[in-house]
């Protein structure tokens, strides 16, 4: 063995330098091994030397020419970095889980009370479920039916309950129930419209002698209702909702209530009132935050039957007035949905709310059209509702609307 040899460090391999793109000059020149190592020390003074060990103390590396600290001591920042997306994905799914389930409860909900509208009510129909690419109308029924339970002129057997609630026709002995509640919502398309029809407006109803608009529910049921109103107004009704009084105000409470704009002091007593087993309310004027008997009470006011001295309505307070106040509480259930300050509550309660609502009502709409519906009033305008306005009185204390003004309504709901 040469002395060369003897004098070569075995743990030193030869290196053999390339250059990874050619200089005008390189091939005058001979490569430079210490000047690459200072080069490549300078431009990255933490990469480790090479062959060096994550478990070599930094004195070691020292010894052998490296740069790097101990390498045990140095942040390890992979893992962390990937624990927090991990984390970050969880909560996402989460969210979307908790959303999913709101979603399903409400489109299974609303799927259940389909199944209960009366067949003749369905088949008076004539829309389709599309609601987000055309337009529908839409009619809105409140009943004065009330379960047995309720005591304050309810029907006599829940089985007459039953027939009123889901728009059947009266029979087997049980009365019919007038409509307390007319509005026609034009949906979908990009549309949210409303109009209110005042529910002692006079009308021909198909089979009986024309009297109050409202009582064709009493005489047949959703469908003849949906019927008169359609020959009313000159237009189709493509779809149906049937309120129900408690389920109307068990969804109110759901959301946490809602606020109404009063537009003056009021007082009211609602079937006799609380002395009487009814309810009382006392509203002042501006923003009122009510629950969901409240709400209903509300919205139901349009006399003064009971005469307390301390507890009175406005004066000249009518059946326009109480249109004016639904529509105050559908505005406000849309403003507790909608509001950026509730979304935190909305989102933790939503399996709650979405079960609810759907069983505030009875409709032909199951979970493909009511999701729809329900999209369309959150991300449509909300205008101000029309109201027909009556020409005079009628026969039997009703109200004439004049045929010029239902036309005028129905253009404007509609085009």
């Amino acid at each position: 063995m040469s002395s060369d040899d003897e004098q070569r460090r075995p743990d030193r391999p030869e290196y053999q330098v390339h250059r990874t793109r050619k200089g005008p000059f390189s091939r005058f020149g001979k490569p430079d091994l210490e000047s690459l190592r200072e080069k490549s020390r300078r431009r990255d003074p933490e990469r480790p030397p090479q062959g060096a060990r994550e478990d070599v103390p930094y004195e070691i590396h020292r010894q052998s020419g490296g740069r790097m600290p101990r390498f045990d001591d140095r942040p390890d920042r992979g893992p962390k970095k990937k624990r927090s997306k991990r984390w970050l994905k969880w909560v996402a799914a989460a969210v979307a889980g908790w959303l999913l389930l709101s979603f399903i409860a409400f489109a299974v909900s609303a799927q259940l009370q389909s199944m209960k509208l009366d067949g003749d009510a369905r088949d008076a129909l004539s829309g389709s479920p599309w609601l987000l690419t055309k337009a529908q109308n839409i009619l809105i029924i409140g009943t004065d039916g009330r379960s047995p339970e309720s005591g304050d002129g309810s029907a006599q057997e829940q089985r007459c309950y039953d027939q009123q609630a889901k728009g059947a026709a009266p029979s087997n002995g049980c009365a019919g129930a007038r409509a307390d509640t007319l509005l026609l919502l034009r949906a979908g398309g990009g549309q949210f419209k409303k109009l209110s029809i005042p529910r002692d407006s006079f009308a021909e109803i198909p089979g009986q002698d024309s009297q109050k608009i409202n009582a064709a529910y009493a005489f047949g049921g959703a469908a003849l209702q949906i019927e008169t109103v359609s020959n009313f107004l000159g237009i189709p009704i493509d779809h149906v909702v049937i309120m129900n009084f408690t389920g109307f105000a068990d969804f109110i409470n759901a959301i946490g209530g809602v606020k109404v704009d009063v537009p003056e002091k009021l007082c009211a007593n609602i079937s006799g009132g609380k002395k009487n087993g009814g309810t009382t309310i006392r509203l002042k004027k501006g923003d009122n935050t009510l629950n969901g008997d409240d709400a209903l009470a509300y919205s139901r006011t349009r006399e003064d039957s009971v005469g307390d001295p301390e507890c009175q309505l406005p004066a000249g307070y009518s059946d326009l007035n109480r249109a004016a106040a639904q529509q105050s509480v559908l505005n406000g259930i849309k403003g507790r949905l909608t509001s950026p300050l509730r979304l935190p509550y909305n989102f933790v309660k939503g399996p709650i709310i979405g079960w609810s609502a759907p069983k505030a009502f009875v409709s032909d709409m199951g979970m493909l059209a009511m999701p729809q519906l329900a999209l369309s009033s959150v991300f449509a305008g909300t205008g101000d509702t029309d109201v027909l306005i009556p020409s005079g009185n009628g026969p039997g204390g009703s109200l004439e609307i004049p045929e010029s003004e239902r036309q005028r309504a129905a253009r404007k709901l509609t085009q």
